[in-house]
C-alpha cells in the first residue's frame, strides 16, 4: 500500500459528477428512459478512461459562469475512478437488464446508483472508494493505494469514537 503519491484531487469537480449522476439516472427512472442511463453510464465509463470525473467539461463550464468554485484537496485519484467504474458498470448492467426485459432489477441496479451518488454527494462518503481500500488492505493487485492519513477510512476505529 502506498501512502505517497497524493495529489490535487478537484472535490467540487467530484460532487458536480455526482450530482449530474444522480439528476441523469433519476431523470432516466422518471421518464423510463433507458437510453438516458445508458449514456450517464457512458459518460463516467469515459472519464474513467481518460481519468477524469466524467462530466468535467459540465463542470468547467459551470466554473467559468462562477456557479462552482474548485475545491482541490490533496488525496488520491486511484479510488474516485474506481467508484466511477463501478457506478458506470452497475448503469450497463442496468441497461442489459432492462433491455433483457427484466427492468425491476434494472431500476433496482440504477437506484443503487443514484443512493450512492447521493450518500457521497450529501454525507461525503464514498462506497467505492472504501471498497477501492478494502481490496488494498487485503493486497489486490492493482489496488495500491491506501487512505490518506486523517481520513475516516484510514483511522483506526478509536480514533473516531468507536470502542
Amino acid at each position: 500500500m502506498n501512502l505517497d503519491g497524493l495529489a490535487p484531487v478537484d472535490h467540487a469537480a467530484l460532487r458536480t459528477n455526482q450530482a449530474l449522476i444522480i439528476v441523469g439516472t433519476l431523470a432516466a427512472f422518471v421518464f423510463n428512459a433507458a437510453w438516458l442511463s445508458a449514456f450517464v453510464g457512458g459518460v463516467m465509463l469515459l472519464g474513467v478512461a481518460f481519468s477524469q470525473p466524467g462530466f468535467l467539461p459540465v463542470y468547467r463550464a459551470l466554473a467559468r459562469l462562477g456557479w462552482v468554485k474548485p475545491d482541490p484537496l490533496l488525496d488520491h485519484p486511484e479510488p474516485h475512478r474506481f467508484a466511477q467504474l463501478m457506478g458506470g458498470l452497475f448503469l450497463a448492467a442496468a441497461v442489459t437488464s432492462t433491455g433483457l426485459g427484466w427492468s425491476g432489477l434494472g431500476w433496482a441496479l440504477a437506484w443503487v446508483v443514484i443512493g450512492l451518488a447521493a450518500l457521497n454527494l450529501s454525507a461525503g462518503f464514498c462506497v467505492g472508494c472504501a471498497v477501492y481500500y478494502w481490496l488494498s488492505r487485503a493486497g489486490w493487485p492493482g489496488f495500491t493505494q491506501a487512505p490518506p492519513l486523517g481520513s475516516l477510512i484510514g483511522r483506526p476505529p478509536h480514533a473516531h469514537g468507536e470502542h
